[in-house]
């Protein structure tokens, strides 16, 4: 999905309201670029699990009315001091997405170009997550559109390269309180926290 028109990540970060979020920590950063209202939930979980690990954290705040969804080769370090130095900073990462294609709705998907870190990823997600989730690790298996191996994906900017880790919306969605987990005034449900505590376990591990 692109809704913003053709429009670059200066200008997206010259919008009213919208706001970079980041912290330098370990060299293994955990980022959520299309955070806040554009894919929900993932800045939850990539803010919590870069906590527990120690990790770098990076995301980007935008008005809930208006959510704007760049392509993620459009975030580029040049356009962003902040940015920039989370990306120097760091040698590995993973980015938090959200997808919400009409087919396998309950799959999570692991792409970008360090398929080892995918494979580590993957075993830690497949030993938390429900068996309502299925964790895709190959990338045949992850429509092309979704698998994260373009080179200007930040993903694959820091030297080690990284994983974009894919969560569907049944991963995201509270279902006892029928919204996004996210919510104001909700706690973070059990799916958000087996999926943190394997994304922290592998962060740690870095």
């Amino acid at each position: 999905m692109d809704n913003s028109g053709g429009m670059s990540f200066t200008e997206l970060l010259e919008q009213p309201g919208v706001e970079e979020e980041f912290e330098l920590r370990s060299t293994f950063g955990i980022l959520a670029f299309h955070g806040g209202p554009v894919e929900r939930v993932t800045s939850m979980i990539a803010r919590m699990a870069a906590e527990q690990a120690g990790a770098t954290f990076y995301t980007i705040n935008q008005p809930a009315e208006r959510p704007l969804h760049l392509p993620s080769t459009r975030f580029r370090p040049e356009e962003s001091d902040n940015f920039a130095a989370v990306i120097n900073h760091c040698d590995t990462v993973c980015t938090v997405h959200g997808y919400g294609r009409d087919m396998d709705k309950q799959w999570i998907l692991l792409g970008g170009q360090n398929r080892e870190l995918a494979a580590t990823l993957g075993k830690a997600l497949r030993d938390e997550v429900r068996p309502r989730y299925r964790v895709v690790d190959d990338l045949g298996e992850i429509p092309k559109e979704l698998r994260g191996v373009h080179a200007r994906n930040p993903v694959n900017l820091p030297p080690n390269t990284g994983v974009q880790m894919e969560l569907p919306p049944g991963v995201r969605w509270n279902w006892k309180a029928r919204s996004w987990a996210d919510a104001p005034g909700l706690e973070p449900t059990l799916d958000v926290l087996d999926v943190v505590t394997a994304l922290t376990s592998v962060a740690c591990d870095y």
